[in-house]
């Protein structure tokens, strides 16, 4: 990783940069989100927690995330499985976001 002080455009235009120098680290999602909490705002605060969660995960697994969520990609035991394995792996936001999305869309007929 480079040094914070070594970070430039120069660096991101020459290659030198690659996305680990500038990934944000959960560490920081969670001081930002006390920082949304104390300035009155719990939603984005929520958020940045979430996001925190994110972080733990590859790049493949966030966009396998993204596409189980949309509509009709999944059955509702697919989903259910998808947020007890973020359940069992400590991302506790997420499994929520994934029951509660698997709630609604067998509701209003959007799972597969």
């Amino acid at each position: 990783m480079t040094e914070p002080s070594r970070l430039s455009v120069q660096g991101a235009l020459d290659g030198s940069l690659d996305i680990s120098d500038i990934r944000m680290t959960s560490e920081a999602l969670v001081r930002q989100s006390s920082v949304a909490q104390e300035h009155g705002n719990p939603q984005l605060a929520a958020n940045f927690l979430l996001a925190s969660e994110l972080t733990t995960m590859s790049d493949e697994e966030v966009l396998d995330l993204y596409e189980v969520l949309r509509p009709h990609r999944a059955t509702r035991e697919e989903l259910d499985s998808f947020a007890t394995d973020l359940q069992t792996r400590g991302a506790e936001r997420c499994a929520t976001l994934v029951r509660e999305a698997a709630g609604v869309y067998a509701k209003r007929g959007l799972v597969r």
